[in-house]
C-alpha cells in the first residue's frame, strides 16, 4: 500500500508521501536512543506538564484534526472530533496517575527478614525505545493510548501507522514536540511494512506494540519473540451481544446499533455477532433491524450522517465477500446486503440472520456495519455461540438476573464482560484480549506497567 490520503468518500487520492530512507530510519532510531538516556532521568512533575500541555494542544486541535481523520479513513465527524476529546482526556489521566502507579512497593517486613533482608522494594523502570504499529480505525486514540502511558513511564516512541493515515501520524509527531517534549521523545516513521522486521531487529528498539490484523500481529510477534523481545497485541474481535429475557428490549436494541455501527463498524471491540435469547428474539430482531434501515449513509463531514464509508476499498471488496458468501450459503438478509453504486467505499448498515457454522462470516470478523443475529435456546446455547469464535477481546451481555450474570463473567472468553451496556475502553481500566486477539494489557495500571522492568531491589540486613 502505498503511504497516500485517499479519500474513501471519493476515492480519490488527496496527497502522498516518499518512505523514508535507510539513512533517515538510522537518524531516527539514533535520535530515539539519545532521547532515551533524558527523557528516563526527567521528574514526574515535568513529564506530567508536558503531558498536559499536549492535552490542550489537542482539545484545541480537535476540528481540525478531525476533520482529517476523516478524510483519510471516513469516519463520520462528529466521532472524529470526540476520539480527539478522548484521547485529550486519556493523556490527562496518565498525566495525574503515572507517579502513583509506577511509585515503588515496599515489601511486607516479614518477607523481607525471611529472605535475610533489611528491605526489599519493587520499582518499575522504563525499558527504552518502543515501537508502536498502530491501525488506521482509530488513528489518534489507538496511537495515544500506547503514547500517553509510554512517555509518562520515561520511555520513548517511534510509531509505524497505517499507510492510509500519514497526516494523522505525522500530526502527533508534532503535537508532542509543540507539547515541550525533547526531540526524539515521540517520532513517526513513515515505512511500509516491509521495513518493519529489521527496525524491531535493531538492538535500540527494547519492545514493541501492535494494534491491527492476525497476520501483522504473528509477524510482529515472530520477529519479537526471535529477539526476545516484549511485544503487546491487541487484534481482532468479533464480540458477541447476549440479549436475554430479563432485559430492557427496547433499550438493548437501540443500544446494539450505537455498537454495531459506531466507527463506521470498523471497531475491534465492535459488538458483530447478536446472540438472542428465543423468547425475545422476534422482538429486538424487529427493532434492532428498523433502526439499522433508518441509518443514514453519506458524506462523513456531513453532520448529520450516522455511517461514512469504508476505510479502503479492499476493506470493502472484504466485506461483501463475506456477505455474499452467507447469502449464498442460506443466511437471511433482514435489510442492507447489497453493494450500492457510485462513488465512493460505502456498505449499507447490514442485517443476517439464520447463520450457520458453514459460514466464512461466523469464524471471520466483519470489519463494517454488518451484524449477525443468532437464536439461543437458553443460557448454556448462549455461552457456547459466543465462545464459538477464534477471538476473545470483549463481550457484551443484557440481563437483570444475578445468577446469569456471575454464569457469563465465569464462562465467557473474552477480556472483558460489559453488563446491559455496549463495550467501550477507558483510561482508568485495562484493555485486552485472549485467543487470537492477542495479550498483554494497554490502559490502567496493567498498560503502563507493561513497558516497564520490573525491579526487586534487595538490602541485606
Amino acid at each position: 500500500m502505498p503511504i497516500a490520503t485517499v479519500n474513501p468518500a471519493t476515492g480519490e487520492t488527496l496527497k502522498t508521501y516518499d518512505a523514508l530512507g535507510e539513512e533517515e530510519i538510522e537518524h531516527r532510531l539514533a535520535t530515539a536512543e539519545a532521547a532515551f538516556k533524558t527523557h528516563r532521568t526527567t521528574s514526574f512533575e515535568e513529564r506530567s506538564r508536558l503531558m498536559h500541555r499536549a492535552a490542550d494542544l489537542l482539545e484545541a486541535d480537535a476540528p481540525d484534526i478531525g476533520r482529517t481523520m476523516t478524510t483519510e479513513m471516513g469516519k463520520p465527524v462528529k466521532q472524529a472530533r470526540a476520539e480527539a476529546a478522548k484521547c485529550a482526556k486519556a493523556m490527562r489521566w496518565y498525566a495525574d496517575h503515572a507517579e502513583e502507579l509506577l511509585a515503588d512497593e515496599e515489601g511486607a517486613k516479614n518477607d523481607a527478614e525471611d529472605s535475610g533482608a533489611s528491605r526489599v522494594l519493587v520499582r518499575y523502570r522504563p525499558l527504552g525505545p518502543v515501537l508502536a504499529v498502530m491501525p488506521w480505525n482509530f488513528p489518534l486514540w489507538q496511537v495515544v493510548r500506547f503514547a500517553a502511558p509510554a512517555l509518562m513511564a520515561g520511555n520513548v516512541g517511534l510509531l509505524k501507522h497505517a499507510s492510509n493515515v500519514p497526516q494523522t501520524a505525522l500530526y502527533l509527531e508534532d503535537l508532542f514536540r509543540r507539547a515541550g517534549f525533547a526531540e526524539g521523545c515521540f517520532q513517526t516513521l513513515l515505512v511500509g511494512s516491509g521495513a518493519i522486521e529489521d527496525i524491531l531487529r535493531d538492538p535500540r528498539i527494547k519492545a514493541a506494540t501492535l494494534t491491527g490484523s492476525e497476520p501483522a500481529g504473528r509477524a510482529v510477534a515472530s520477529v519479537a519473540g526471535d529477539e526476545v523481545k516484549k511485544t503487546v497485541l491487541e487484534l481482532g474481535g468479533s464480540d458477541p451481544y447476549v440479549v436475554m429475557p430479563s432485559a430492557d428490549i427496547d433499550k438493548a436494541a437501540k443500544t446494539a446499533v450505537t455498537a454495531r455501527v459506531q466507527n463506521n463498524g470498523q471497531s475491534c471491540i465492535a459488538a458483530k455477532r447478536f446472540i438472542v435469547h428465543t423468547d425475545v428474539f422476534d422482538a429486538f430482531a424487529e427493532r434492532f433491524t428498523e433502526a439499522m434501515k433508518a441509518l443514514t449513509v453519506g458524506d462523513p463531514l456531513d453532520e448529520d450522517s450516522d455511517v461514512g464509508p469504508i476505510a479502503t476499498e479492499q476493506g470493502r471488496d472484504d466485506l461483501t465477500e463475506l456477505v455474499d458468501d452467507a447469502v449464498e450459503s442460506g443466511a437471511t438478509v433482514l435489510c442492507g446486503g447489497e453493494r450500492p453504486d457510485g462513488d465512493g467505499w460505502y456498505y449499507p448498515p447490514t442485517v443476517l440472520a439464520d447463520i450457520t457454522p458453514e459460514m466464512r462470516i461466523h469464524h471471520e470478523e466483519a470489519f463494517g456495519p454488518v451484524a449477525t443475529l443468532y437464536r439461543a435456546a437458553d443460557l448454556d446455547e448462549a455461552v457456547a455461540i459466543a465462545n464459538d469464535t477464534p477471538f476473545g477481546l470483549s463481550s457484551n451481555v443484557w440481563t437483570r438476573d444475578e445468577a446469569e450474570t456471575d454464569r457469563f463473567v465465569r464462562d465467557l472468553e473474552a477480556g472483558g464482560v460489559f453488563f446491559n451496556g455496549m463495550t467501550a475502553s477507558h483510561p482508568a481500566f485495562p484493555f485486552g484480549g485472549v485467543k487470537r486477539s492477542g495479550y498483554g494489557r494497554e490502559l490502567s495500571g496493567h498498560g503502563i506497567r507493561e513497558f516497564c522492568n520490573i525491579t526487586t531491589v534487595w538490602h541485606g540486613a
